[in-house]
């Protein structure tokens, strides 16, 4: 899901297409990095028209994703590594099958509504630590957020047995992680989080934009 046309969460697997047409995405990223020669970690994009469960390529990221901790979760692949394995001359075989459900919320400074920046001083910061829970930061308690740069401040991954247990744990992790100082975006995951177009998997980048409406 996105909001401003910036992605504030992301599942994987989707739950949007079918394992026919996920087959033939995966099919075509691979012909994409072979057809120019592709060296490293990269990520091929695409647009997808769930009625007709038909693709579209957008464009090809040659680097590492955001959310790229989706794809570690649900391959158990260490990305970062077969990244510096690959720079190192080596040819590692990192050929997945993937298990269960993995879903990010990426936590930012910034008003939950209106989705302003929302820069200051951090007062407390408590992350959730159980298992099915990762998360990714660069803040911490007395750090300051500043108006400067992306305000970005933690990736909340969870994962799960499947879809449901993902959601699940989901909610117990939004629940859990404490930000005080600078405005975040928690109240809108968990929002999210509660949002029956949301659970039932039917849903699209504009939801955020509808809540909002």
């Amino acid at each position: 899901m996105q909001r401003r046309h910036q992605k504030v969460v992301e599942e994987s697997p989707s739950p949007g297409i079918t394992a026919e047409l996920r087959e033939r995405m995966l099919a075509a990223a691979v012909r994409a990095g072979e057809a120019v020669g592709y060296l490293g970690a990269g990520t091929v994009e695409c647009l997808v028209d769930a009625d007709k469960q038909d693709f579209v390529f957008l464009e090809m990221n040659t680097r590492l994703q955001v959310e790229h901790q989706v794809t570690e979760l649900v391959t158990g692949l260490d990305l970062v590594e077969l990244q510096l394995r690959v720079a190192a001359g080596e040819s590692p075989d990192a050929r997945a099958e993937t298990h269960g459900h993995a879903i990010e919320f990426r936590v930012y400074a910034e008003d939950p509504k209106r989705f302003f920046p929302g820069p200051g001083k951090i007062t407390e910061w408590d992350e959730p630590a159980f298992d099915g829970v990762r998360v990714d930061s660069g803040y911490a308690a007395g750090n300051t957020v500043t108006p400067f740069y992306d305000p970005l401040m933690a990736k909340l991954c969870v994962y799960g047995e499947d879809r449901a247990d993902a959601l699940e744990k989901g909610r117990k992790a939004v629940g859990a992680f404490v930000v005080a100082g600078p405005k975040n975006n928690l109240p809108l995951c968990a929002e999210l989080l509660d949002n029956a177009e949301f659970v039932s998997g039917d849903y699209d980048t504009g939801l955020v934009a509808r809540t909002r409406a």
